[in-house]
């Protein structure tokens, strides 16, 4: 496999599923916004920011609002914690959607107490049912040292585990690295 690099202006059209990852302030939801919201200029429609960010302490509510600022008010903001399968079918047909983030949804359904297992089934049957093109926007958390306690290794290997089933169904996956695209994977 070839790993090709992408002009930062240069965006990849929408596939049924796309996975954008890479690690922290890789650039990822960013890259993420511009390939959607080119998408639904093109197409006329309004995209939808599926968020899974819970406001839990005073930095995540700075960078939600980052978030927001930066996207602005074009875009349609639906906030899941954790039952996003469901939220991905209720959008109309054809509706653009970005999903972010995977990892952020990972830590929401461990810290509820929730089955992982059962809920990663469940979300990966959402994105398959998805009416719309869906960007999903996840960590690469795997690409460190291993983490000195179980539950940490625990989330490690579930966020893996995660970005393999979606990148397998994923006919795009991009990898972020210090604000530059690799194209992974492309149709």
């Amino acid at each position: 496999m070839t790993v090709m690099p992408l002009m930062p202006e240069k965006l990849v059209p929408l596939t049924p599923l796309s996975l954008i990852i890479g690690g922290a302030r890789s650039g990822k939801s960013a890259f993420a916004e511009r390939m959607v919201t080119t998408h639904a200029t093109y197409v006329g429609q309004q995209p939808v920011y599926l968020a899974t960010a819970e406001p839990s302490d005073v930095e995540m509510v700075e960078r939600i609002r980052h978030h927001r600022n930066r996207r602005g008010s074009q875009w349609r903001t639906v906030e899941r914690s954790i039952e996003i399968a469901s939220a991905l079918n209720s959008f109309p047909k054809g509706t653009p959607v970005l999903l972010d983030c995977l990892t952020l949804w990972l830590s929401n359904v461990l810290l509820a107490g929730r089955n992982s297992t059962a809920g990663t089934a469940e979300l990966l049957a959402g994105l398959k049912a998805a009416h719309g093109p869906v960007v999903v926007v996840s960590n690469d958390v795997g690409s460190g040292t291993v983490p000195e306690n179980a539950i940490t290794r625990f989330f490690r290997d579930q966020s893996g585990y995660i970005n393999q089933k979606v990148a397998s169904m994923a006919r795009c996956v991009i990898m972020m690295n210090a604000g530059l695209p690799l194209l992974l994977k492309s149709p």
